[in-house]
């Protein structure tokens, strides 16, 4: 596993579990003037842009879901860029959770 890979999941480990806990109230808080759920759909899309661009594909508009599942939804999409193996991907992950991470909150 090369750098870009061992930072974005070590970065995935630490934060995705924690927001798994997360229920509606805590998705509905205002961070910095913007709802958490609403920074976090953001970057599932960047995620999803991300790894469509790995792989050659047509960006698409990721669906919005219930605020309860957005931890799910980012430990799919950041699984699906990992598997790519891509670098400039992998580095977007590893970019996108850290700046999620402290858009959110979460230390």
């Amino acid at each position: 596993m090369d750098s870009d890979q061992a930072d974005a999941v070590a970065l995935a480990r630490a934060l995705l579990p924690r927001l798994r806990r997360w229920d509606g109230a805590s998705w509905s808080v205002r961070v910095a003037g913007r709802v958490r759920a609403d920074v976090a759909v953001e970057a599932v899309q960047r995620l999803a842009d991300a790894d469509a661009d790995a792989e050659g594909l047509p960006r698409r508009p990721v669906p919005r879901l219930a605020d309860t599942s957005l931890a799910d939804q980012l430990t799919v999409v950041v699984e699906d860029v990992l598997r790519t193996g891509d670098p400039a991907a992998l580095r977007t992950v590893a970019a996108e959770l850290r700046a999620l991470r402290s858009a959110l909150g979460v230390r």
